[in-house]
């Protein structure tokens, strides 16, 4: 039989230490669980050492603590990609669902990570989890990978002794956030990318192409139509010769885009500007329903991954609104916090705020009569992940066509516009 140390999480989240004896590490675990305790740590009994090998042996602890820091990670910047957390959240799972004591665990996920800010936040969390943290309390201190999300239902995994269970359903709740948000980056990079070529194209045949037509309409003292004019005037536009022009509008055409994206980035700092932006995007036609589906999908599972997790019904739906993505359904949310913390009902201030359809409400309103909430909130989701999945769809095979006959039409309208002068040039040599 061997001595084995243990560090150890109680039905109260509070972490215990001590000793068993037992005749291997998994016998160990077992005997600790017995006792009521999760164990996060479970490692052999070192051997004292004798005096005389005290100062050798603090030289090797020493020495080996040096080692250690030196193995801390190389130099990074930026967060961590969801794509990877979602996956080492997976395996996380998967290695406590074995039955692995939790240090090991994540010693093996941190050794098997590529140089990058995930293997240097993994061993940050290691030595905590090593020290006597906990797991929650650990990734707490790495924001850069961990949201309040993740390191709440970590902390409602350990208090219920239930950390794997949790683990899973965090990654599938993951998986299935990602899967939305590619789906939609997907279905904009099409019309993205032709709208691009489009305004160089037709920005090419402003600065090079129209300027010449306007030269020889100019030797012939050709009357020209309106259309025609029009159309010198913006190609003069784009080139810069209108008469007290100082910025050529090729230029606008080009950095404007640039220059629109950071000042949203920037308004999207301050509150107001928040506020003002989600507000405008739930109110823009098409993109506003998708907007609006999307965000109900994400904090009807959010909400309900955390009420299944054991999580308090207060502080879940805090997360969720600090979570939501956006600032009408956060305001939304803190009113149903108000009225839940004042013994009302959720699905009132909901129906007030008119941020979610009547089905979504009355299906909320039916999961508080049942006591069945956590599982009514993840068929909303589910519903509004299929509704998202349809709309996208429908949004990309309707945008083919407009884009085919917007650019069409611009195409037409400058040949037109070019044609016109030049019939009359032909009338007026016959």
């Amino acid at each position: 039989m061997a001595t084995f140390v243990y560090q150890a999480l109680n039905a109260a989240g509070k972490t215990q230490k001590g000793t068993v004896e037992a005749a291997s590490s998994e016998d160990a675990i077992q005997r600790i669980k017995s006792q009521g305790y999760f164990p996060t740590s479970v490692q052999p009994q070192k051997e004292k050492k004798s005096k005389a090998g005290a100062k050798g042996g603090l030289a090797a602890t020493a020495t080996a603590t040096k080692k250690k820091k030196k193995k801390g990670g190389s130099f990074t910047i930026g967060g961590v990609s969801a794509k990877h957390l979602t996956l080492f959240t997976r395996q996380l799972s998967t290695l406590q669902d074995a039955g692995l004591p939790l240090l090991r665990s994540l010693q093996i996920l941190e050794s098997q990570q590529k140089p990058g800010v995930l293997k240097n936040v993994l061993q940050n969390v290691t030595e905590d989890v090593e020290g006597g943290s906990s797991l929650s309390e650990s990734m707490a201190k790495q924001p850069k990978a961990f949201n309040h999300l993740y390191v709440k239902m970590v902390n409602a995994g350990e208090i219920g002794g239930v950390l794997d269970i949790i683990l899973q359903r965090l990654s599938e709740f993951m998986e299935k956030s990602e899967r939305l948000k590619r789906k939609i980056k997907g279905a904009m990079v099409y019309p993205i990318v032709v709208i691009l070529i489009a305004m160089v194209i037709l920005t090419g045949i402003m600065v090079f192409i129209i300027p010449q037509f306007v030269e020889i309409f100019t030797d012939f003292e050709v009357e020209l139509p309106a259309l025609t004019l029009w159309l010198m005037s913006t190609s003069n536009w784009v080139v810069g010769k209108l008469p007290g022009q100082e910025i050529p509008g090729w230029i606008i055409i080009i950095f404007g885009p640039f220059v629109i994206f950071f000042g949203v980035k920037l308004l999207r700092k301050t509150k107001p500007g928040v506020a003002v932006l989600d507000w405008m995007m739930l109110r823009t036609p098409v993109f506003g329903t998708l907007v609006r589906k999307t965000t109900i999908a994400r904090f009807t599972r959010t909400l309900g991954t955390l009420i299944s997790a054991g999580v308090p019904i207060l502080e879940a739906v805090t997360i969720t609104g600090q979570t939501s993505g956006n600032y009408v359904f956060e305001k939304a949310l803190r009113k149903v916090h108000d009225s839940i913390r004042e013994g009302e009902t959720f699905a009132d201030p909901l129906r007030e705020s008119k941020v979610c359809d009547a089905i979504v409400v009355n299906m909320i309103d039916v999961g508080e009569e049942t006591g069945d909430m956590d599982s009514m909130l993840m068929k909303i989701a589910d519903n509004y992940d299929e509704e998202v999945d349809v709309a996208v769809e429908s949004l990309v095979s309707l945008l083919e066509p407009i884009m085919v006959v917007f650019l069409g039409g611009m195409v037409g309208t400058i040949v037109v516009a070019m044609f016109l002068p030049m019939v009359k040039m032909i009338e007026s040599l016959q």
